[in-house]
């Protein structure tokens, strides 16, 4: 990745402890996830202040003990968990106090990259983003994101999706440089092909391409109906009813297919094509257990032939949105 000095493949560490039946997910296993990962040469190790909440930076913390040094850690602040709704604060003093909380919850002295994980509507993102410059200036931060995983929720009708986000790129850019932008980027979600990635391509900035196997339908492991709990973002998700499941078998099918060419599964064709995309592009798929973890990390040696992009190219689109 030309703008970080990451591995190929990074880790995210979100399902470990939220969103996707979050109540299950802690303890031992995800620590060795987090292990299996490292020893693949993963480096880029993705989580959040707000995930769990607090409880996925812990675990981080917990898993990194004595192997700081072989992690690239990327957290993120502005977003704050209430008992019935998730509200943005990008206050400079809340970012300040945020980033001291996540520092010690991560038992680091420095975070590797620290995104702005939504911008606050009462706030100039300005403000928010000089006092994460501040951070840096202190030595508490090395490099600074923005998160644009919720822009498929706050489109304007008939704008391109990543639009709104490039507005905000070009405003936090006058006041300190953006390293990486994370945002959803999958063979069933490739809109920030259309113009965040040639943006981030041409001013030498990441692409953290979040949710690269579909939330996990990419994978081939989940069954068409088969339901999700309460508490697994999932059974909110348009493209997990039943009938869309069904509906976008077709996806499946075609990974599999190239898959089986390869000797390789589904879920590390659908990283290969995200790592296609260019040199600034870099997958992180979200996994809890580390037979994922080395088996995502493996998708870095799978070659996709042009035979193999061609038919990507000719699958059909993704039926079921947010939108």
């Amino acid at each position: 990745m030309a703008a970080l000095a990451v591995g190929a493949v990074g880790l995210g560490c979100m399902p470990m402890s939220w969103a996707y039946s979050a109540s299950q997910q802690r303890g031992d296993r995800a620590l060795r996830a987090v292990h299996a990962a490292l020893d693949a040469g993963v480096d880029l190790l993705d989580t959040a202040d707000m995930y769990g909440p607090f409880t996925n930076e812990l675990l981080i913390g917990r898993a990194l003990k004595g192997r700081r040094d072989e992690a690239f850690v990327s957290t993120k602040c502005g977003l704050l968990v209430g008992d019935q709704h998730i509200v943005a604060n990008g206050r400079p003093g809340y970012v300040r106090r945020a980033c001291d909380a996540s520092l010690r919850r991560l038992q680091t002295d420095v975070i590797d990259l620290y995104h702005l994980h939504r911008a606050d509507p009462e706030v100039p993102v300005e403000e928010t983003w000089g006092a994460m410059a501040e951070l840096v200036t202190a030595g508490k931060v090395r490099a600074l994101g923005l998160s644009a995983v919720g822009a498929r929720a706050s489109r304007r009708p008939g704008a391109r999706m990543h639009d709104g986000t490039i507005r905000q790129l070009e405003r936090v850019q006058q006041v300190f440089p953006v390293s990486a932008v994370q945002a959803e980027l999958s063979v069933w979600s490739p809109e920030a092909l259309d113009a965040l990635l040639p943006w981030c391509e041409a001013r030498g900035v990441g692409l953290l391409a979040a949710m690269p196997l579909g939330n996990g339908y990419l994978t081939g492991t989940l069954t068409p109906g088969q339901g999700f709990e309460p508490d697994d973002l999932r059974a909110r998700h348009p493209r997990f009813t039943a009938e869309m499941m069904a509906a976008n078998q077709p996806l499946v099918v075609g990974l599999r297919r190239i898959a089986e060419r390869h000797g390789a599964t589904p879920a590390q064709v659908a990283l290969a094509w995200v790592l296609r995309q260019g040199p600034h592009v870099v997958p992180v798929p979200g996994t809890k257990r580390e037979q994922w973890a080395v088996e995502n990390a493996g998708s870095a040696g799978l070659e996709l032939t042009a035979r193999d992009l061609a038919e990507i190219a000719r699958l059909p689109r993704a039926r079921g949105s947010w939108d």
